[in-house]
């Protein structure tokens, strides 16, 4: 303990305090994708150092050694000599007269340039070639382990990005092996460390606490004998009810892949020829497990959760640190499950893509993550929120003003397309989604329809081109009809020619 405990509980407040107002200057900052990440960890570390100081701060104050009582005993009891008191209200007046005197006097800060380098500081996370950065998952130490494990089968590691979270399809016989409990331990930990690299403002201990809570009550509610009966997980399918069935014969007749997979959920045997797998199996229709035979049973399975007698409390324990696991491994699955998605397509892509087009792809991915950090760095004066140039500054407002960029053009024709700047929104007045619109209303895409965006003004406008040009005017000499006496139909003028030439 410090000898004044008194100006030690001042000084670990006031830094309490500074670091409250650093984590909400930090925050305020706006920031890049890749920045994010270190402000993050950064507020991470002042919020374990806000911890560190409380934890100090609640010694002091619970005193056990009552040395922070006898500290302000001692100072009652100064404080109660008059001369101790005059030279106490002598320094505070003095105090008080020289700020009346400089009331914009600058209060000097030890610690401001401390705290401000903890802003710009870039903390140190380390990630994997595969992982980029927080994006994506690095788990090809553990399909190796999966694929070359007992509970596992052979799959693609794409097809293992979809299968790791369903535990539930595991058998129960398989999940009680050292292998199966190791593989999950390195699982777990693979997990929390890339949530806390990724995620350093969550709080796991409280997610965990709650998950540790549910379980509790699903436990005691009969959980583990509900989800586990027969010794095997009822979402494998493997079982066949035997009920079914009166003789060997019709068992027979499942085939052999479905009679070796309810032996081995059993625990027994599953070689044989197909009659002795179906009599070994019709065996527990009438027999316990407990009560069969020991050859009956694979070597080293024969145990009391295999012959259905109640487990030992050994066992119940491992079971539900097994369980309490698998729950952990399955919450942060949930939380991790964008990035999961993002890793199995990223995996499929790469499968695509030859060696040298994924280092050109990394390498596109570098610069351009250091490209948004450098204009990140360089704070750009835009008040009026223009455009960006090839040059990454605002371009001249008499550009922009000339030429509309920024402005949102809507052509109804085109479908409520959107154009941006007026550069591309005369442009488009010749493109083909226009000219398509155009054709669909029965109107020829002329001149004449340049800056019509609405199909009612389109409609209207080419109503009047055709009235103009007398196309909606009645001709007799075109539109009269004659018929001859055969029946046949002309106009007048042709009636007529045909008349004057005595042809009708």
């Amino acid at each position: 303990m410090s000898a004044n405990l008194l100006e030690a509980t001042r000084a670990n407040h006031e830094e309490v305090e500074r670091l409250e107002r650093t984590i909400v200057k930090d925050l305020q900052n706006d920031t890049s994708s890749r920045d994010r990440l270190y402000q993050s960890h950064r507020i991470r570390c002042m919020i374990d150092q806000i911890h560190a100081t409380t934890y100090k701060l609640i010694e002091i104050y619970e005193d056990k050694d009552n040395a922070r009582k006898d500290e302000i005993a001692a100072l009652e009891c100064r404080m109660e000599m008059d001369s101790e008191t005059n030279k106490f209200f002598d320094l505070l007046t003095e105090i008080r007269e020289y700020h009346r005197r400089h009331p914009c006097a600058r209060v000097v800060d030890a610690y401001t340039d401390e705290y401000e380098q903890m802003l710009n500081e870039e903390p140190q996370i380390e990630f994997s070639g595969d992982e980029g950065s927080g994006r994506y998952l690095d788990l090809h130490e553990l399909y190796n382990d999966y694929i070359n494990s007992k509970f596992g089968e052979p799959i693609e590691y794409s097809a293992y990005l979809e299968v790791f979270p369903q535990v539930h399809k595991i058998s129960r016989r398989l999940k009680l092996t050292r292998q199966y409990n190791e593989y999950l331990s390195k699982l777990l930990e693979y997990l929390i460390s890339f949530f806390q690299r990724t995620e350093p403002l969550q709080d796991l201990e409280r997610l965990f606490s709650k998950v540790k809570t549910e379980l509790e009550e699903q436990w005691a509610s009969g959980w583990e004998n509900d989800s586990h009966e027969n010794g095997h997980d009822p979402s494998q399918h493997t079982a066949i009810d035997l009920d079914y069935y009166s003789a060997v014969e019709e068992l027979i007749e499942v085939g052999p892949e479905r009679l070796k997979e309810a032996l081995a959920a059993l625990g027994l045997k599953t070689g044989g020829t197909i009659r002795q797998r179906a009599e070994r199996l019709f065996l527990t229709k009438d027999t316990p497990l407990g009560k069969l035979d020991k050859k009956h049973f694979v070597k080293g399975s024969r145990g009391s959760e295999q012959n259905g007698v109640a487990s030992t409390p050994q066992q119940t324990n491992d079971w539900k640190e097994i369980a309490l696991m698998e729950a952990k491994m399955e919450k942060l699955c949930d939380l991790l499950h964008e990035t999961i998605v993002r890793t199995k397509e990223n995996v499929e892509k790469k499968q695509a893509l030859t060696y040298e087009e994924m280092e050109a792809e990394r390498e596109e991915d570098e610069v351009q993550a250091d490209t948004e950090s450098d204009d990140d760095e360089q704070q750009i004066y835009n008040p009026l929120k223009l455009p960006m140039g090839w040059d990454g500054k605002p371009i001249p407002y008499w550009l922009y003003k000339l030429h509309g960029l920024g402005q949102e053009f809507k052509c109804e024709i085109c479908g409520n397309q959107s154009y941006w700047g007026r550069r591309a929104y005369e442009r488009h007045f010749k493109e083909w989604r226009h000219q398509h619109g155009m054709r669909c209303l029965g109107i020829p895409n002329t001149k004449n329809f340049n800056e019509i965006t609405s199909i009612e003004e389109a409609k209207e406008l080419w109503d009047r081109i055709q009235e103009r040009r007398g196309v909606n005017k009645w001709r007799p000499d075109l539109e009269e009809e004659y018929e001859d006496q055969e029946g046949n139909i002309y106009n007048k003028k042709t009636y007529t020619d045909l008349q004057r030439q005595g042809l009708i």
